[in-house]
């Protein structure tokens, strides 16, 4: 049987986390913000079912992993709070993983919304 509780203890904890996130992280308030004016400028350009889809995935997958770099770099302070190479490394690379998804994100955005946003601003100048 589905404990409503349970479910909703657990929602409570996610959202914990993804406040944590924002409160504590630099980055996650850019990307905030980023969401923001993406979403913005879907709307003002219409997009169809599609092409906000894909947006949606773009900027989920930013958050996704904006949200396990966290985990991993807490982890790390965790284990060795002292300077390590191989905690260096470790961070480096979930902080890699946020850059890569953040520059597919980039990507999907401009093929999404690039034409129709040229299209748009050529129909002012008309």
């Amino acid at each position: 049987m589905i404990d409503i509780k349970t479910i909703v203890r657990s929602i409570s904890f996610a959202f914990q986390g993804l406040f944590y996130v924002l409160r504590t992280q630099n980055n996650a308030r850019f990307h905030s913000f980023a969401t923001l004016i993406v979403v913005g400028l879907g709307i003002w350009l219409q997009l169809n079912f599609l092409q906000w889809c894909i947006i949606i995935i773009a900027i989920g997958m930013v958050w996704v992993t904006e949200c396990f770099n966290t985990s991993i770099e807490k982890l790390f302070d965790l284990v060795n709070p002292a300077s390590n190479p191989l905690v260096k490394y470790g961070k480096d690379a979930g902080a890699a993983a946020v850059l890569i998804s953040a520059f597919l994100g980039i990507l999907l955005g401009i093929l999404v919304m690039g034409p129709l946003l040229y299209l748009r601003i050529l129909s002012l100048f008309k």
